[in-house]
C-alpha cells in the first residue's frame, strides 16, 4: 500500500472534483454495517429488551455420562421471584431436534449423554435469581463410565437408542490390487477445534396474542430453526416467527437449538418476554465443535512419484449426537485423496456417537482434517523418494477433466498446479537478525525466545480443496425480491449477514444491474422466503443469484417502454452510473426520470443443478462446485523448546471472479488466521468427556501477536459457468489448507514427523546426540 503525502491548498486553488463513490460488482465498497460496529451501535441478540422482561438460566449437566434417576425442581420453584421451571416434561410437541438428524433432547429425561446436556431451566425476575433457582434444580444422577475413546464406540453399549454408528461410507474406486513401487503410511490425529463466536449466544422470546411466540436470535439458518422451534412447541410454523438480530461473526452454525428452544417453552409458559444470555462456558459446553479425526494412510507411489493407489481409515467422533456429522463425513471421504489425479481409491470412513461434547458444522468441516494426512503422506512420499516437496506435488496435480475418487468428473476450474507454482516462485522472506533488538521474532514472542542458535526454518506447502454449497441431492434453493421507487432500491432475502458480506453484495448487484445508487437490503425474518443456511459460500452463490435474477426482472420493467418508444429491444440499452443510453447514442436519459415515480419489483429464486448421493460403493457426483488453494507456509521452530512461529503464509486461490476486494482479501486472511489457531493452539480439551476450562483463557484462540504475514500472492479469476457471476468461495479452503501447510514446514524444520494438530511443543523438539 501507498501512502500519499498531503497537499497544501490556498483559498484561491480551485476545489479538488469528488471522485464518485465506487458501487457495483468489482468495487471495494465497505460492509454496509460496517461503521455502525466499529462505533459499539450495532443491535446484538444480547442488547435486545422487552418491557416486563424476565431472564432465563439453563441447568446442564455436570457429568459426561449418567443416568437420570430423579428431577426435583420443588425448592427453585419456591424462590422468590421465580416464575417457571421447566423440564422434558414440559416439552408438548417434539421432544428431539438436531441440525442434520433430530437424535438430541430438547432436554435430558432419562439419560445424560454429554457434559452440559440440558435438564431443566428457569425464567425469574432478575437473572441472578435464574442462575441461583436452575442451581437449586436437584438431580439425582447414576454416573456411568463414559465412551470417550470412537474406536471403543464400535463395541460399546448403545449410547443412543439409534446405536453408536451414524454413518459408514465405503470408498471403491480403481483396482484393488493395484500396487505402487514405493509405500508410505502414516497415522493421524486432529484435535477438537470451538468456532469461539466473538459473542456468546443470546436471544429473547416473546409471546403473541395469537399463542404463538417470536423469538429474537442470532440465527444464521431461520426458517429451520423456526421449524425445529414449531415442532418442539406443538405449534404451526405460521404460529412461530425468528427475526434475525445482529450476528457477532459465525464460522459456523452459529446457533445452538438446544439455547433456542427452552426460550421460547418459557415465554409460552411464562406469558412474558423471556431473555437468555449464556456464559461464555455454557457456549463452550453447547455448540457444536469440530470433529476429532483419526486418520489411517497408505499411499502407493511409482518410481516417478507419479500415485498409484491411497488407502485410508477415517474416524469421526460426533460427540453424544449425530449433528450433521453425515455430511462431514461425506466430505472426509470424498476429498481423502486431495486435489490430485488417484487412479486407485479405497477409502473406509465412519462417523460414531461419544460422550465426547458434540461435533457438527465447522467452516471446512472433513475436508480439513483429512487435508492435514494427505499433505503429510506426501511429504512422506518426497522425502523416500529423493524428491523436493513441491515437485512431487506437481505432478499429481489435478486439473479441469480430471476424474475424483468419487467417480465425479471435475468440470469447474481447477488450476491446482498454477496456484502451487505462484506460492512456489514467490519470494521467501528474509531471515531474523541475531541482535537482541530482533528478538522478537524468534519463537516465543518478546523474552520468550531460547537461543537464537537453536531456532531452525521451515518452508512448507498445502494444497487443499472444498466443496461449496450443501451436498448429496441437498435442495438448494433461495428466493430474493428487489424493489424500487423514488430511485431508491430495497432487497427482501432472507439470506443472514454473518460477516461474509451478502448485504454488501446485494447492493453492488443492484447497483450494477439497475444503476440505483441508494440501496437498502431488509432485516431478515422467517416471514420472508426462506434463503437457506449461511454456510459453505451458498449466499453468495445461491442468494446472490436470486438477487440478480430478480433485479435483472426489474431492468427490464425499466427498459422495455423506452425501448417500446424508440422501436429497438432491451438488449441495446445500457445503464452506466445512472443513466440509460442506447448503442447510437439517441436515447440518454436518467434511470429516476424513467421511473417517474413508478415502484418497480420482482421476486426470483436461484436453484442450483442437482447432486446426488453417494452410492454404497461412495460414488457420485455429490457436489455442485469445488474451490482450491496453495499455501506456502515459512515458520521459525526453536528446536529446543518446541515452539514455533510462523513467519509468513503465501497464498494463491482460485476465486472464479473477484466481487469485492476488499472483502475478499480480509476473507481469506480470516481463514488463515483461523487455520494458525488449528494448527498450533486450539483444542478443546475434554479428558472423560468433561470439558476441561471452557473460557477463553484456558481456550488458547491465536491474538494479532499470532497472525503471520499473509501474502495473497495470486488470486485466479477463472469463472465458473454455472455459477452466478462466477465467482466461488473463498473463507473455507484457506481454513482447510493453512494446518496443513504449517505442519509441513514444521517438518521441513525439525525432520519430525508431526502427525497430530494442533502441533505440540515437543513434537517439535529435535533431540541432539
Amino acid at each position: 500500500m501507498s501512502n500519499e503525502a498531503g497537499i497544501a491548498t490556498t483559498a484561491a486553488d480551485p476545489a479538488p472534483e469528488t471522485e464518485p463513490a465506487p458501487h457495483g460488482l468489482g468495487a471495494a465498497l465497505p460492509h454496509a454495517d460496517a461503521r455502525a460496529k466499529t462505533e459499539g451501535t450495532f443491535p446484538y441478540a444480547a442488547d435486545l429488551w422487552a418491557e416486563g422482561l424476565l431472564w432465563a438460566a439453563v441447568l446442564r449437566s455436570p457429568h459426561a455420562h449418567a443416568r437420570i434417576v430423579s428431577i426435583d425442581t420443588t425448592h427453585a420453584r419456591e424462590m422468590p421471584g421465580v416464575r417457571a421451571v421447566i423440564t422434558h416434561e414440559d416439552v408438548p410437541g417434539t421432544p428431539r431436534h438436531g441440525r442434520g438428524t433430530p437424535d438430541r433432547p430438547v432436554f435430558a429425561s432419562e439419560v445424560v449423554r454429554h457434559h452440559g446436556e440440558p435438564i431443566a431451566a428457569v425464567a425469574a425476575d432478575h437473572p441472578d435469581t435464574a442462575r441461583m433457582a436452575a442451581a437449586a434444580v436437584i438431580v439425582e444422577y447414576e454416573v456411568l463410565d463414559p465412551v470417550t475413546d470412537p474406536e471403543q464406540a464400535f463395541e460399546a453399549e448403545p449410547l443412543h437408542p439409534d446405536g453408536n454408528l451414524i454413518r459408514h461410507i465405503p470408498l471403491r474406486h480403481g483396482d484393488p490390487d493395484a500396487v505402487g513401487e514405493v509405500v508410505v503410511e502414516g497415522l493421524y490425529r486432529i484435535g477438537r477445534q470451538d468456532p469461539a463466536p466473538i459473542g456468546a449466544e443470546a436471544g429473547l422470546a416473546v409471546p403473541r396474542p395469537d399463542g404463538g411466540v417470536e423469538l429474537y436470535l442470532a440465527s444464521t439458518d431461520p426458517h429451520t430453526d423456526r421449524n425445529t422451534a414449531a415442532a418442539c412447541y406443538g405449534l404451526s410454523p405460521d404460529r412461530v416467527k425468528i427475526v434475525v438480530t445482529g450476528v457477532p461473526g459465525a464460522t459456523a452454525d452459529r446457533e445452538d437449538q438446544g439455547f433456542q428452544l427452552p426460550l421460547g417453552l418459557l415465554a409460552l409458559k411464562t406469558g412474558c418476554p423471556v431473555k437468555l444470555t449464556a456464559t461464555r462456558e455454557e457456549s463452550f459446553l453447547g455448540h457444536a465443535h469440530r470433529h476429532p479425526t483419526l486418520l489411517r494412510y497408505r499411499h502407493h507411489a511409482d518410481a516417478e512419484g507419479t500415485l498409484v493407489k491411497v488407502e485410508a481409515q477415517i474416524l469421526l467422533d460426533a460427540g453424544a449426537y449425530a449433528d450433521t456429522s453425515a455430511e462431514a463425513l461425506a466430505a472426509a471421504v470424498s476429498f481423502a485423496c486431495g486435489p490430485y489425479v488417484v487412479p486407485n481409491a479405497f477409502i473406509e470412513g465412519w462417523a460414531v456417537r461419544t460422550n465426547n461434547p458434540p461435533s457438527g458444522h465447522v467452516r471446512g468441516e472433513g475436508a480439513m482434517q483429512v487435508c492435514a494426512a494427505y499433505e503429510a503422506q506426501m511429504d512422506k512420499l518426497a522425502k523416500k523418494l529423493g524428491l523436493d516437496p513441491a515437485e512431487l506435488r506437481l505432478r499429481n496435480a489435478l486439473a479441469t477433466g480430471d476424474v475424483l475418487p468419487i467417480g465425479q468428473t471435475v468440470t469447474c476450474p481447477a488450476p491446482v498446479a498454477e496456484l502451487l507454482r505462484a506460492v512456489q516462485d514467490f519470494p521467501l522472506p528474509a531471515l531474523p537478525k541475531d541482535t537482541p533488538e530482533e528478538e522478537w521474532l524468534l519463537p516465543g514472542g518478546p523474552e520468550g525466545a531460547g537461543e537464537p542458535g537453536a531456532v531452525r526454518r521451515g518452508v512448507g506447502y498445502g494444497l487443499g480443496m472444498v466443496h461449496m454449497l450443501g451436498a448429496e441431492g441437498a435442495d438448494e434453493v433461495s428466493t430474493a425480491t428487489v424493489k424500487v421507487h423514488d430511485g431508491v432500491a430495497t432487497v427482501l432475502c432472507a439470506a443472514v449477514e454473518t460477516g461474509q458480506g451478502f448485504t454488501t453484495l446485494a447492493r453492488q448487484i443492484v447497483q450494477e444491474t439497475l444503476g440505483v445508487e441508494e440501496v437498502h437490503v431488509a432485516p431478515v425474518d422467517t416471514d420472508q422466503p426462506p434463503a437457506g443456511a449461511g454456510c459453505r459460500g451458498r449466499h453468495t452463490w445461491v442468494s446472490g443469484g436470486a438477487v440478480e435474477r430478480a433485479a435483472k426482472m426489474v431492468r427490464a420493467q425499466l427498459l422495455q417502454p423506452l425501448a417500446h418508444k424508440f422501436g429497438m429491444s432491451t438488449e441495446l440499452l445500457q445503464i452506466t452510473d445512472g443513466k440509460i443510453t442506447s448503442y447510437d447514442g439517441v436515447l440518454s436519459t436518467t434511470v429516476g426520470e424513467a421511473l417517474d415515480g413508478k415502484e418497480l419489483w420482482a421476486t426470483a429464486q436461484c436453484r442450483p443443478h442437482p447432486t446426488e448421493p453417494l452410492d454404497a460403493a461412495g460414488q457420485g457426483d455429490a457436489f455442485v462446485g469445488l474451490a482450491f488453494c496453495a499455501i506456502r507456509a515459512v515458520v521459525d521452530v526453536d528446536i529446543e523448546l518446541g515452539s514455533v512461529r510462523v513467519v509468513e503464509l503465501a497464498v494463491a486461490q482460485d476465486v472464479g471472479r473477484i466481487l469485492n476486494p476488499a472483502q475478499l482479501a480480509a476473507r481469506i486472511e480470516a481463514g488463515v488466521t483461523q487455520g494458525v489457531g488449528i494448527a498450533l493452539t486450539e483444542n478443546l480439551r475434554a479428558p472423560r468427556g468433561l470439558v476441561r476450562h471452557p473460557d477463553l483463557t484456558g481456550y488458547a484462540l491465536p491474538t494479532a501477536l499470532d497472525a503471520p504475514d499473509i501474502r495473497i500472492v495470486e488470486l485466479v479469476e477463472e469463472r465458473d459457468v454455472v455459477a452466478p457471476f462466477g465467482a466461488k468461495s473463498v473463507s473455507a479452503v484457506p481454513v482447510v489448507t493453512t494446518p496443513a501447510a504449517i505442519a509441513s514446514a514444521v517438518r521441513a524444520a525439525t525432520g519430525r514427523p508431526v502427525n497430530r494438530l494442533p502441533i505440540r511443543p515437543q513434537a517439535a523438539v529435535v533431540t541432539t546426540q
